[in-house]
């Protein structure tokens, strides 16, 4: 017995069902839900979505380890330098993703290095300096100028200049081609008080030797001015620095300032020279000035000792006449008791008198002649 179906996607299937007399008649069984509701076979339509979304799923997976091998297998790399002349093996260049090194800034600098014949350089040299924080590139290239300008410089120094914080390729440069340094204006005095203000220009190469340690470009700078400093300072007049300003240069030069810096002085050329202020005649004016007060502070001292003085004498008098008038509160008792003894007479007492009276009146006439003094006591 069949019986047919359809699914809810469309599809129909049939069933076939043995009659009951085919079954044992010794053994019979209970019906499970299995015979009551048999299970329908999968769909076609069901089956080709999943088949799709596993393909999808393969594929997407496919692209993302192929972008990762790619990423980690930088083949275009490695066909440059086999190309170039420079090999380096793809294992090389997958052991530096494992570091990470970009295979980029070890194999482009190498590529570089090789065709410029510098065949001491290797990869693991370049990279060992990549990942002591140095600049692979910047190196390469100084060792290139240096190689070519006929210049003593190994990978170690260049390494050792570039980890030091310097520019290597720039000293490679200044090496080659000297550089010039013009100094700010340096101010200077001669012995008659003449003030220059003179520029310089210093014609410096760089010294690979000393590059690592030694002094940079500012104490040359400093040097070179103290030296013209003391070269002007030692001049007995501005006219002979102004007539001859190569002796400066010749003298400063022949010092030596370029011991323990980084640089070696070809030449200091004086560009400019001009006359400044006269600190001489300044600096006598300034001290004769503090003289001066000097001198009225000291005159201001000696008057106000001389007013005190005349203050104390002053005083003197004044206790003086005190002690005058008390002796003269006595005279009248005296001259009434040698009256009364007989000691003096009548004309003798008026005589005293007519001497008393002229005397009042020439001091009378002698203090009107005096003018009055100032105030506060001063003369």
């Amino acid at each position: 017995m069949a019986s047919t179906s359809t699914s809810g996607c469309g599809c129909s299937w049939s069933v076939s069902r043995a009659p009951a007399s085919w079954s044992s008649p010794r053994r019979s069984r209970r019906p499970s839900p299995r015979d009551a509701a048999p299970r329908p076979p999968p769909c076609p339509r069901t089956r080709g979505v999943f088949v799709t979304v596993a393909f999808a799923l393969l594929l997407f997976i496919a692209l993302i380890f192929l972008g990762l091998l790619a990423w980690m297998v930088p083949l275009r790399l490695w066909i440059a330098a086999w190309a170039s002349g420079a090999f380096i093996s793809l294992m090389s260049l997958i052991a530096m993703r494992f570091r990470r090194v970009p295979p980029g800034r070890i194999v482009n600098p190498y590529i570089t290095a090789v065709k410029a014949g510098l065949m001491q350089i290797t990869p693991s040299l370049l990279e060992s300096h990549y990942l002591a924080n140095g600049n692979v590139e910047r190196v390469v290239n100084a060792l290139i100028s240096a190689d070519k300008a006929g210049i003593q410089l190994g990978f170690q120094q260049a390494a050792a200049i570039d980890l030091a914080g310097r520019d290597v390729f720039e000293a490679v440069q200044t090496s080659v081609n000297p550089r010039v340094i013009t100094t700010p204006k340096i101010t200077a005095v001669a012995k008659d008080g003449i003030q220059l203000l003179v520029i310089t220009r210093i014609t410096v190469r760089s010294n690979i030797n000393r590059l690592v340690g030694g002094a940079t470009e500012e104490t040359v700078i400093a040097r070179v001015g103290e030296g013209i400093v003391s070269t002007i300072g030692s001049s007995s007049n501005y006219e002979k620095v102004l007539e001859n300003p190569d002796s400066i240069s010749k003298n400063v030069l022949s010092r030596g300032l370029d011991s323990g810096t980084a640089f070696e002085i070809l030449s200091i050329d004086i560009a400019d020279i001009d006359v400044g202020a006269n600190i001489g005649a300044k600096l006598l004016t300034e001290k004769a000035e503090a003289d001066k007060q000097i001198a009225q502070a000291h005159a201001e001292s000696r008057r106000a000792l001389a007013v005190a003085a005349e203050q104390e004498m002053r005083a003197k008098v004044q206790e003086m006449r005190a002690k005058l008038v008390e002796a003269e509160t006595h005279v009248p008792e005296a001259m009434a008791v040698a009256l009364r003894e007989g000691k003096l007479g009548v004309m003798d007492y008026y005589q005293i008198r007519n001497v008393q009276a002229d005397t009042e009146m020439r001091a009378s006439i002698g203090d009107a002649g005096k003018a009055p003094p100032p105030e506060g006591g001063e003369v």
